[in-house]
């Protein structure tokens, strides 16, 4: 009798404990689950498959690490990827941050209108506006290639900043602007010193947003590229067909630790700066 009391008080605190934590559990639960497929891209880089396909485990080997670029044409189009991701990132967080600037600070007409056609490429499925950007470049007669890849990417990605950079500006509290204009600030002054480090988280995870969009576009990329340009995404869809190599998993390993460090690193200057103020 004493045993069936103490198993049933146990298991009472049990299930108050588990309730008590039920959202931290349900977010290690999420989290697990987002991060399960990076940690078994990560485990199979580490793979020496017997045949073309990676996809059972034979025999732990660094050979992968040692030499990334051993698939002929891969790093050449990873290249083309960042070089595309780094260029429409820049193109679309300037122009996203103005047009936020715009839409939060300014009262013009056809402000509504521009709002709903911002979030409209959010809205819409890819394959429309790919399409939709190709037939645009063949009427204009632009030859397909690293041109068309680059204004399709940043056309894409602008909706994302001007979504993120526009909340980080509408929650800024005006009045410190002002106050550095009561203290003599220039407008030059007053934007560089006050309004932009105020803004520039939101900038920042625009642009982020951005990297990691144009990065791992496939759609898009696919009906505004060239013959010639071919970006990652395309290589690991085309190498599919005939067996996905092993520095496939080292490259989006890599990506993902780089994506991991820049979180925590960000994530860390955050904390550090409200510890200071």
């Amino acid at each position: 009798m004493s045993r069936t009391l103490t198993s049933r008080a146990l298991m009472s605190r049990v299930l108050m404990w588990i309730r008590g934590h039920l959202v931290v559990l349900a977010g290690l639960l999420a989290l697990a689950y987002l991060v399960l497929p990076n940690l078994v891209v990560l485990a199979f880089s580490f793979n020496k498959p017997v045949g073309k396909f990676n996809y059972e485990w034979n025999e732990f080997s660094t050979d992968a690490w040692t030499d990334p670029c051993g698939v002929a044409d891969m790093c050449q189009s990873l290249s083309l990827s960042l070089q595309v991701a780094v260029l429409a990132t820049l193109g679309a967080t300037v122009l996203g941050t103005m047009v936020a600037f715009a839409l939060a600070r300014y009262r013009f007409r056809g402000r509504s209108a521009t709002t709903a056609m911002i979030f409209l490429p959010m809205a819409m499925p890819e394959v429309v506006m790919a399409a939709s950007l190709g037939t645009l470049f063949l009427n204009m007669r632009i030859p397909f290639g690293f041109t068309t890849i680059l204004i399709a990417h940043i056309m894409f990605c602008l909706s994302f900043v001007v979504t993120a950079v526009k909340a980080r500006v509408m929650s800024m509290d005006p009045r410190l602007e002002q106050a550095a204009q009561d203290l003599y600030a220039t407008p030059t002054q007053t934007f560089l010193r006050v309004t932009l480090p105020l803004a520039a988280p939101g900038i920042a995870a625009g642009a982020l947003l951005s990297f990691a969009l144009s990065f791992d576009d496939f759609i898009i990329t696919q009906f505004n590229s060239g013959p010639t340009t071919v970006t990652f995404p395309m290589f690991v869809w085309g190498a599919s067909q005939r067996g996905i190599p092993v520095q496939v998993n080292v490259i989006g390993t890599a990506m993902f630790i780089a994506a991991v460090v820049l979180t925590v690193a960000g994530q860390w200057l955050g904390n550090r700066r409200k510890a200071a103020a």
